[in-house]
């Protein structure tokens, strides 16, 4: 599917979809989610660490991580499948196995991973949404955290259980925890999509009330750019 395509049938779908998104959401409170009873500590000195989470869309969830305090780069990008796979219209196909996906480059004397998990969850994305966020549907829109290593894992394991078993949200969690064997980035006009579209009717109705949401639900992590 070419981006003329995707962005029409997104044009198409979208006001029906928020609609019921609205009415449906798996959120009983976003403001309500627990700080994660596991994590690392801050880092005692600046350095720099990746996360890769995959929510949807990476428009939106690219967005909002470069509000976040302490985050220095973010990629829009795929994760799942193959190098030789890693195109936007191959990707869409929703057969390589590949979720787009965002890769955050962030200081862990800033900001822990529990706390980039814990936005991600909040305000990113709807983790109880299965292969699909809002009008977007396939398993490369799934809610996955790819790990870099054990740590990791045993963060956002324990985060997914200690939310599910709070009830957060009205529905069971169904992000998925997968080993990052690579990252790939996506084509150049991806990045910093809703930075250079703002107005785009998809941006203005899916993204822009994400990165909003995350000034009003984490006004000590939001940074102003």
């Amino acid at each position: 599917m070419t981006l003329f395509h995707h962005l029409f049938h997104r044009a198409f779908f979208m006001m029906f979809c928020c609609f019921v998104i609205a009415a449906c959401t798996g959120l009983t409170a976003a403001e309500s989610l627990p700080n994660p009873a596991v994590d690392e500590p801050l880092a005692t000195a600046k350095t720099e660490q990746t996360a890769v989470f995959a929510g949807g869309c990476f428009w939106g969830v690219e967005a909002v991580f470069e509000h976040v305090k302490g985050v220095k780069d973010v990629v829009s990008g795929y994760s799942g499948g193959s190098a030789e796979t890693a195109q936007y219209d191959t990707v869409s196909s929703g057969t390589t196995g590949h979720a787009e996906s965002v890769r955050i480059t962030y200081d862990p004397s800033q900001v822990s991973y529990g706390q980039l998990l814990k936005v991600f969850f909040s305000v990113a994305h709807d983790p109880t949404e299965l292969n699909r966020q809002g009008p977007d549907v396939g398993t490369q829109y799934r809610s996955a955290i790819f790990v870099a290593n054990d740590l990791q894992k045993r963060i956002a394991q324990a985060y997914i259980d200690q939310v599910n078993q709070a009830k957060v949200f009205r529905r069971t969690i169904v992000t998925q925890v997968s080993p990052l064997k690579a990252f790939y980035k996506a084509e150049a006009y991806h990045q910093d999509y809703l930075v250079h579209h703002p107005t785009q009717p998809y941006i203005v109705i899916n993204d822009l009330p994400k990165v909003d949401n995350l000034r009003k639900q984490f006004p000590e992590m939001y940074v102003k750019k």
